[in-house]
């Protein structure tokens, strides 16, 4: 048993080292690596054959055992039956049926050693995916959900939200209190690691707080269920994700009974109309984590995607970082124009992206450290003024 849990093991170690030198493919050639790397596999394939061929060992002796004593037994009853057969104390006919008995016997006790030798391995992948299946859900609806007040107001309020992840003991967000208007543009920025991600993931219940609590429109988000919270929140992650498909199928993930007008309403607002362009349009294919795409193609199609769901609030968790600066504006002119009635939060790790907000917070450490107007920032944060001073010409800021 403890070797097929070892195999196992080192079976997850080849296949981790075989999908790294495949993603990393181009850095592996960037810095000369190929060698080392073809060592890594080596190794792994070597440790996971040793061990391999060491339970095989075992299926090698034990099978030719369970051959030897099956067909033994069948020589034993032939030997005795004959000699039976030749004292006319038994018919052949008999001597016949009593050998087909003796071989399901056996050939059943034979089967039944082979589940012995195989049932460990069976317990070790099934207490595998036992382990993932069991794993608890820490974000459940609750027993007795509230309703979004009507007309729903799409404000947000941090009332003391602390918190720090699961098994974590020092919290990464440390008593944030502020609150977005119903139609506020509001930025998010702050130095790397500030938790600028980790305070917009707390909107949609990615995570629960520690301390505090987060209300929009007036309810605690822990006391409506995910599906009417989310059904609020238009999400665009820091990372694009794409499915397999054609582009009509990924941006009908965020509403299925969208039609081809507002579709392609939101390409354009997203200023994703290259795949108008085409002839195969909306048709067009996505691979496997839009690989045939370029970076700030899949921003501009994620981005569409959450614009086809016409959600109340939206978050862009750093959304515009593989756009340029021209794309970056035209698309943040046509948001302002199309989502002038929801909430919207950018995090972004440019000033120019925000800087137009109708305020802006800053946070450092997992501490709000500043919050206000691109004007009022400049001359009151320090943080924010060395950011914006880095990036920007003096004219700019003007």
């Amino acid at each position: 048993l403890p070797k097929f849990k070892i195999i196992q093991q080192l079976i997850d170690r080849l296949n981790l080292v075989a999908r790294e030198n495949l993603v990393g493919m181009m850095v592996v050639r960037a810095f000369n690596r190929q060698g080392h790397e073809e060592q890594r596999f080596d190794q792994a394939n070597l440790d996971l054959t040793a061990t391999s061929l060491f339970v095989n060992r075992v299926f090698v002796i034990v099978f030719p055992v369970m051959m030897l004593l099956m067909n033994g037994a069948m020589m034993l009853i032939l030997w005795v039956g004959a000699h039976q057969v030749a004292q006319s104390t038994m018919q052949v006919g008999d001597m016949m049926a009593f050998m087909q008995y003796a071989m399901q016997i056996v050939f059943a006790f034979m089967m039944l050693s082979m589940m012995f030798i195989m049932f460990p391995r069976a317990d070790v992948s099934a207490n595998r995916v036992a382990d993932v299946l069991e794993t608890p859900v820490t974000i459940l609806d609750p027993p007795q959900p509230k309703a979004f007040p009507e007309p729903f107001e799409p404000s947000i309020e941090f009332d003391h939200v602390s918190f720090h992840y699961p098994d974590a003991e020092e919290d990464v967000l440390h008593d944030l209190t502020f609150r977005i208007e119903p139609g506020q543009t509001v930025g998010v920025l702050g130095t790397t690691g500030s938790g600028k991600s980790t305070v917009v993931n707390l909107i949609p219940r990615f995570f629960d707080v520690t301390d505090g609590a987060i209300r929009i429109s007036g309810v605690d988000v822990r006391e409506v269920t995910l599906h009417d919270l989310r059904d609020k929140i238009g999400y665009v992650p820091q990372h694009s994700n794409l499915f397999t498909g054609t582009v009509e199928s990924n941006l009908r993930f965020a509403d299925e009974e969208a039609d081809e007008e507002a579709m392609r309403e939101a390409l354009r607002i997203a200023q994703a109309e290259f795949v108008l362009q085409g002839d195969e349009s909306l048709d067009a294919e996505v691979s496997q984590g839009g690989a045939n795409f370029s970076g700030g193609q899949r921003q501009r199609l994620t981005i569409a995607r959450a614009l086809v769901k016409r959600a109340p609030i939206y978050i862009f968790d750093d959304s515009f970082s593989a756009l340029d600066y021209r794309t970056d504006a035209l698309l943040r002119r046509a948001l302002l124009q199309s989502l002038n009635d929801s909430t919207v939060i950018i995090v972004s790790q440019r000033v120019a992206t925000i800087k137009n907000a109708d305020q802006i917070l800053v946070f450092d450490a997992g501490r709000l450290i500043g919050q206000g107007t691109h004007a009022e920032l400049m001359e009151t944060c320090d943080v924010y003024r060395e950011i914006a001073l880095s990036q920007l010409k003096q004219e700019a800021l003007a």
